[in-house]
C-alpha cells in the first residue's frame, strides 16, 4: 500500500465487489469485518458510546459538587462546541469510510507519524473510557439493592468501600462485554440497538417525570450554591465533556456498515445532537427536582438521589434497573470501538504484535485479539480504584483529556489543509457509493474548523489542569492531582520508544514505509 496524504481521494469505481467493497479497496484493504449494520445500527454505535444515562448519571454529583446549579449552564457551550467538531468529522467520516476512523483520519490529514501518534492517543484514551464506564455500576447498582455491595460498607462511589466494589463490578461486567465482543458483529450490533433503543426511552421517560416533579424554579440555576461563577463553569463542564464523546464511533464502525459515506456522517451529527439535548434535559430536570439543594447529597449521590427520593423506591429503582442496561451497553459499545481502532492501527503494522491483533476470525468477523487486549487492560486500571476513590475521577477526566486531544489531532491538520487550499472545493467533493454528493460544511467549512480546534485545545488544557480541590481534594496523593498530565505524558513517551525501537529494527528506509502503509 502507498501512503498518500496529498490529496483526498474520491471512492473507487469499477471494482470487483459491492461498492462498499470496492470503496475500501481503493484505500489499499480487503474487506474483513462482516458488513453487516444498517443505519440504525451505526446510530446505535455512537448513542451507546455517549450514553447520555451512564455518563450523566456518573458525572452528575461532581459537576454540581463543584459547580453548584450553575454548572447546567456549562452543558450547551460544550455541546456546540462537541457539534463543531462532530461536523468536521462528518465530512472526514464521508471521505475516509475505514475502522480506526481517528487514527485514519489524521495519518492522511497529517502524516503517518503524527497520525500514529494521534491513533496511539486515541486507542488509549478508548482503553481507560471502557474503564470509567464500567465503573459506573457503582453509581446505580447499590441505590437498586444492597446486596450488590458486595464489598460491605459504604457504597458511594467517593468511599474507600464503593470505591472497591466499583473495580468488582467493573471487572465482571468486562468480562461479559469481552466475550460479546469475541462473539458476532450480529450480536453485538441487537445489543447495541436494544440497549439504545431502552435507553432513548428510559431517559426520555425520567425527563418527563422529573419536569413533573419539579421543586425548584428555573432560576436557581443562576446561583453558584457558594462556587466561584467561573470556577463553576470550568469544573462543572466536566460533566458534559465526559458525556458528549465518543460520537466518531459511528465512524469507527464504517467497514462493518453498508453504505458508510452516506450513513457515518449523519449518524454522528444525529448521535450528538440526540444525546446532546437528552442528556441536558436530564441535567437541567435532576436540579429542578431535586428535594434539598443544600443537604449534600447532589454532590455525593447524583441523579440516582433525585430519582429514588422524587418519585418512590418503585419508580426510581426500575428507572435505575434502566440506566445499568444503559451502562451495560455503553461499556460494550467503547470496547467495540477500541477494539476496531486497535485492530486498524495493528493492520498496517503500527502495534506490539500486529499480526495476532489484526487477525480477524473466519467463524465469527471479528478481531477477537483486540477485543481481548481492551478488556484486560480496561480490567487493569479498575483495579486502581483499590488503592483510592480518588482513582475514579482521575481515570474520568484522563480519558475524556485523552480522547480531546486525539480529536485535535484531526481537526489541527485538517485545518491546516484548509488553509493550504487543499481540502476539495464544491466542484471537487466527490460521490459516495449509490453516486450523491458526499457530506459537505461548503463555504462553512473554514470558520467551523478553526472554531473546533481552539474549542478542543482549551477544553484539553482545562480538563488536565492540576486543580488539587478536584483531585487531591483529602490531600497526599500528589500524583491523582497530576494524573492526567502525568499519564498523557507516560502515553506519549512510551510511544515514542516504541516508534523509534521499531523504526531501528526495521532500518530507517523500510520503517517509514511501513508506517506509510496506511495509503489508497
Amino acid at each position: 500500500m502507498t501512503a498518500t496524504t496529498d490529496s483526498i481521494p474520491p471512492p473507487a469505481t469499477g471494482s470487483p465487489g459491492s461498492p462498499d467493497d470496492a470503496s475500501l479497496a481503493a484505500f489499499g484493504y480487503r474487506q474483513e469485518l462482516r458488513r453487516q449494520m444498517g443505519r440504525y445500527a451505526s446510530f446505535a454505535a455512537g448513542f451507546s458510546f455517549i450514553s447520555v444515562l451512564t455518563t450523566v448519571f456518573q458525572f452528575f454529583a461532581l459537576g454540581y459538587a463543584f459547580g453548584g446549579p450553575l454548572f447546567v449552564w456549562a452543558w450547551p457551550v460544550v455541546l456546540a462546541g462537541q457539534l463543531l467538531v462532530a461536523a468536521c468529522f462528518a465530512e472526514l467520516a464521508a471521505r475516509y469510510p475505514i475502522s480506526g476512523a481517528i487514527y485514519q483520519w489524521s495519518t492522511r490529514l497529517s502524516g503517518p507519524v503524527f497520525g500514529w501518534f494521534t491513533g496511539w492517543i486515541m486507542v488509549i484514551g478508548q482503553v481507560v473510557v471502557t474503564a470509567a464506564a464500567a465503573l459506573a455500576l457503582q453509581v446505580v447498582l447499590p441505590p437498586i439493592w444492597s446486596g450488590f455491595q458486595l464489598v460491605g460498607g459504604d457504597p458511594t462511589p467517593t468511599t474507600a468501600t464503593g470505591a472497591a466494589n466499583a473495580a468488582v463490578l467493573g471487572i465482571a461486567l468486562l468480562a461479559v462485554t469481552t466475550l460479546v465482543n469475541a462473539l458476532d458483529n450480529r450480536v453485538m450490533s441487537v445489543v447495541n440497538r436494544v440497549g439504545v433503543t431502552a435507553e432513548i426511552i428510559g431517559a426520555a421517560l425520567i425527563v418527563v417525570l422529573l419536569f413533573t416533579h419539579t421543586e425548584h424554579g428555573g432560576g436557581v440555576t443562576l446561583t453558584t450554591g457558594g462556587h466561584d461563577g467561573m470556577a463553576a463553569l470550568l469544573i462543572g463542564s466536566f460533566t458534559a465533556a465526559y458525556v458528549l464523546i465518543g460520537f466518531d464511533s459511528a465512524g469507527e464502525m464504517s467497514e462493518e456498515t453498508h453504505h458508510p459515506r452516506r450513513t457515518a456522517p449523519r449518524t454522528i451529527l444525529g448521535a450528538l445532537a440526540a444525546a446532546g439535548v437528552l442528556g441536558g434535559l436530564l441535567v437541567l430536570g435532576g436540579v429542578l427536582a431535586a428535594p434539598s439543594l443544600t443537604d449534600g447529597r447532589l454532590a455525593t449521590e447524583g441523579l440516582s438521589y433525585v430519582l429514588t427520593s422524587s418519585l418512590g423506591d418503585g419508580v426510581g429503582k426500575a428507572l435505575l434497573a434502566d440506566v445499568a442496561l444503559a451502562i451495560v451497553v455503553a461499556t460494550l459499545a467503547i470496547q467495540t470501538a477500541g477494539s476496531r481502532m486497535l485492530f486498524s492501527m495493528a493492520r498496517d503494522g503500527m502495534m506490539p504484535c500486529s499480526a495476532r491483533l489484526a487477525k480477524v476470525s473466519p467463524r465469527t468477523g471479528m478481531p477477537v485479539a483486540s477485543s481481548l487486549v481492551v478488556g484486560v487492560l480496561a480490567a487493569a486500571l479498575t483495579l486502581l480504584n483499590l488503592a483510592s476513590p480518588e482513582a475514579f475521577l482521575a481515570i474520568g477526566t484522563t480519558c475524556i483529556a485523552m480522547l480531546y486531544l486525539a480529536y485535535a489531532g484531526v481537526t489541527g491538520p485538517m485545518l491546516v489543509r484548509r488553509l493550504r487550499g487543499e481540502w476539495p472545493t464544491a466542484d471537487g467533493e466527490g460521490r459516495d457509493e449509490l453516486g450523491r454528493p458526499l457530506f459537505s460544511l461548503g463555504r462553512w467549512g473554514l470558520p467551523v474548523n478553526v472554531l473546533a480546534v481552539l474549542y478542543g485545545l482549551f477544553m484539553v488544557v482545562n480538563l488536565s489542569w492540576p486543580r488539587a480541590a478536584v483531585y487531591d481534594p483529602a490531600g497526599g496523593h500528589w500524583y491523582f492531582q497530576w494524573f492526567t498530565v502525568l499519564f498523557v505524558g507516560t502515553a506519549l513517551l512510551g510511544g515514542a520508544v516504541f516508534l523509534r525501537r521499531r523504526t531501528r529494527a526495521m532500518g530507517a528506509g523500510s520503517g517509514a514505509s511501513a508506517g506509510a502503509a496506511v495509503g489508497t
